[in-house]
């Protein structure tokens, strides 16, 4: 059994942590610390503790993980407080301001022999968990072109914002979702170019990002934007001999937004108008179009992995590298944008 507490109880904990922890039953949550109980919004369960006391949460003998699930710009101290107290940390993404801090964190984790790990998620998105089984199933042939969109219509979101804060752009918000989809599927890039805008302005939110990841002949393309009134693609994979068009994302967030909860035997499924379509010609010369079931995807996999990696001495699933890279990335996307 894992036992674990959380710093922060609010949309981040509620919504993309706890509804995937309570379904396990080798993870056990037993406090959770909020700064101010006057701000507490979601519903509270009886089996928790729920407490204002920072130091009840890092000196309890039982708990052996804490995940930090605050803004970005608290995560370095509460992460280097937890190691400090002797736990595994687990932090929200982006996972740190800076590679500085990331660097300085992993340091301590090693330093502690603790594990430190960025809750990359959406590496088990179904949308992302598809395009790889087609990719492997070898009917696209050499692939050549793989196009990443993860876009919104939320145009108030920069419009609303009238002064640049590099760790509140797009490029952090939400390229810490795909860039990591591309770095562990595909592993660290031979270049990239950067795309990366402010479109209202300078001093500006960065609200467009646009980035090309070089792999040889292959090249991985992750293009996002707020003023995308329809959306691109979730993914378009090109290879020598096919295609593979995955038109819309994956529906955990969806499902989660609406209060539909896990425990839903069709939560985040996709329905048959949600399925990819796969082209190619086969070896023989013959064309196919076919429609490709989606994968089930399933946000907790992240904590299926720590408790592995935790109680049984598994390798972690987001390694230290992979991160520190990510954030290598983001830092000079924000340069580009200055």
């Amino acid at each position: 059994m894992l036992t674990i507490g959380y710093i922060g109880n609010g949309k981040s904990t509620n919504r993309y942590h706890l509804p995937f922890v309570l379904e396990r039953d080798n993870i056990r949550v037993k406090t959770i610390y909020r700064r101010n109980p006057d701000h507490d919004a979601w519903k509270k369960f009886d089996h928790i503790h729920y407490t204002t006391n920072l130091e009840e949460l890092l000196t309890d003998s039982e708990i052996q993980m804490i995940v930090v699930a605050t803004t970005q710009q608290s995560h370095f101290s509460f992460a280097k407080q937890v190691l400090e107290a002797g736990k595994h940390v687990l932090v929200e993404k982006p996972f740190m301001m800076t590679y500085k801090e990331a660097e300085e964190i992993f340091n301590l984790a090693k330093e502690k022999g603790l594990i430190a790990q960025c809750y990359q998620n959406r590496r088990f998105d179904s949308d992302f968990l598809t395009v790889q089984r087609v990719i492997e199933s070898g009917k696209l042939g050499d692939l050549l072109e793989v196009e990443m969109h993860y876009d919104y219509f939320r145009p108030e979101v920069p419009e609303a914002a009238h002064e640049f804060e590099f760790y509140n752009s797009y490029l952090y918000g939400h390229g810490c979702h795909t860039i990591d989809q591309v770095l562990s599927y595909f592993g660290k890039p031979d270049k990239i170019h950067y795309d990366v805008r402010q479109l209202l302005g300078e001093n500006r939110m960065n609200d467009y990002f646009d980035l090309d990841f070089y792999y040889n002949i292959l090249k991985v393309s992750v293009k996002s934007s707020y003023f995308r009134l329809k959306a691109r693609p979730s993914f378009v994979v090109y290879g020598k001999k096919g295609s593979f068009v995955k038109e819309t994302k994956d529906r955990q967030e969806e499902h989660l937004k609406l209060f539909y909860m896990p425990e839903n035997a069709d939560f985040g499924i996709d329905l048959t108008e949600h399925y990819g379509t796969l082209t190619y010609v086969d070896e023989n010369g013959v064309y196919h179009e076919e429609k490709i079931i989606s994968e089930v995807g399933d946000y907790g996999r992240v904590y299926d992995g720590l408790h592995d990696a935790i109680i049984n001495g598994q390798e972690k699933q987001v390694s230290d590298f992979e991160t520190l890279l990510q954030m290598q990335i983001l830092e000079k996307g924000i340069e580009e944008c200055r």
